[in-house]
């Protein structure tokens, strides 16, 4: 087994470089992570970096699915203290192609200062992001390997996959705000049942959002039995669409994402009102997608995500908008319903507990499901 050896210096070097990189690899979350209550910030920000690290090494396409597999299994090995993290990142960074960031392979090549964070934290707090990022590896690259411009085959693969990339996460992040408040651990069965449908409203967002970019590099991710239902081929799809079947069809997803984004509301409403910095948290992520999924309704042509990218100035009034309004629960879903208002909306079942990898709580199930996966935190806006 290898060892995690590191004076305090060392130790404080490494929070340090975690504070100074989050900027460098996601403005959102270089944004929303500060406004997390101290005790949190620190978890938070090592998990939003073990989740890039994972993800940078499924998009480097220089590398085979096999590769990927092994890399990503090497780097959970290096989460359990049982691979060196600088053999590891010695390794990996000189495999990453142009296609991967400066930022993203500086990061690779710092795993070993990230890892150490992972292993500062407080126990309860180490296992949640490794249970976390076990489920991502190792399901992330059956999503991977099987995708196509041909789409997933109905909604309930579309919600399996979000779980993967944004519920999974949610519950990680769940888990740690019932740590840190006993309010909340109080509420943990029910925050917990609406974790995966909050990630997977802002997944199903930026599926939208990023539909044509994805198409490019060969991929798809909206559900072939619910557009065939408006009569639209979703392995014939290109940008610029206006007929009425593809318009109908895109409508009906926003509809389902809006409906998401009301369970995240709910979701947020059950973090104690003093607790405004997680709520901002919360607020912040969920206006940016409400909005987002206004865009895309107003605008069902757009070619690029870039097109519907909501404007940073529209990004500054919601969040001067969330400060004043984060600790009232009225206002806030008066404002909530103001944004959606005209957006579609699909009534959705009930929670799906088959999608839960935390009902029996962090450390039980991880190896049962440890056959889904994606990046919640890491799809970010930039």
């Amino acid at each position: 087994m290898a060892r995690v050896l590191g004076t305090a210096t060392d130790n404080a070097e490494a929070d340090a470089y975690q504070d100074r990189v989050l900027g460098g690899v996601s403005r959102t979350f270089a944004l929303t992570i500060p406004q997390l209550p101290a005790e949190l910030r620190q978890a938070v920000t090592n998990a939003y970096l073990l989740c890039r690290i994972a993800d940078t090494l499924e998009d480097e396409p220089a590398l085979s699915a096999g590769q990927k597999r092994h890399l990503q299994e090497r780097f959970l090995a290096v989460l359990r203290v049982e691979e060196a993290a600088e053999d590891f990142a010695r390794q990996v960074t000189p495999l990453l192609s142009p296609a991967t960031t400066p930022e993203e392979r500086a990061l690779m090549a710092n795993t070993p200062r990230v890892v150490r964070c992972t292993h500062g934290l407080a126990p309860p707090q180490r296992q949640a992001l490794i249970q976390c990022v076990s489920i991502m590896c190792r399901g992330m690259g059956h999503y991977q390997a099987n995708a196509s411009r041909e789409g997933l085959a109905d909604l309930g693969e579309v919600d399996r996959y979000c779980y993967h990339v944004a519920g999974v996460v949610g519950e990680m992040l769940t888990e740690l705000f019932c740590q840190y408040s006993d309010d909340m651990h109080e509420r943990r069965g029910e925050m917990l049942a609406l974790a995966p449908s909050f990630g997977q409203g802002l997944q199903l967002t930026n599926i939208l959002k990023d539909l044509w970019d994805d198409r490019q590099r060969g991929v798809c991710w909206l559900p072939r039995q619910e557009f065939q239902a408006f009569g639209v081929d979703v392995a014939s799809l290109a940008p610029g669409r206006d007929d009425p079947a593809f318009v109908a069809a895109l409508g009906h997803m926003v509809g389902v994402a809006h409906a998401h984004l009301r369970n995240a509301l709910r979701y947020t409403l059950m973090v104690p009102a003093r607790e405004a910095g997680i709520r901002r948290f919360c607020l912040w992520a969920i206006g940016l997608a409400l909005l987002t999924l206004r865009r895309i309704a107003a605008r069902p042509t757009y070619g690029t995500g870039r097109q519907v990218k909501v404007p940073r100035r529209t990004v500054r009034v919601a969040i001067a908008t969330t400060r004043l309004t984060a600790r009232h629960d009225g206002l806030l879903t008066l404002l909530f319903n103001g944004v959606a208002r005209g957006l579609p909306l699909v009534p959705l079942a009930g929670p799906d507990p088959a999608l839960s990898a935390w009902a029996l709580g962090p450390s039980e199930g991880s190896g049962a499901r440890a056959s889904r996966a994606g990046l919640g935190l890491g799809n970010d806006t930039q």
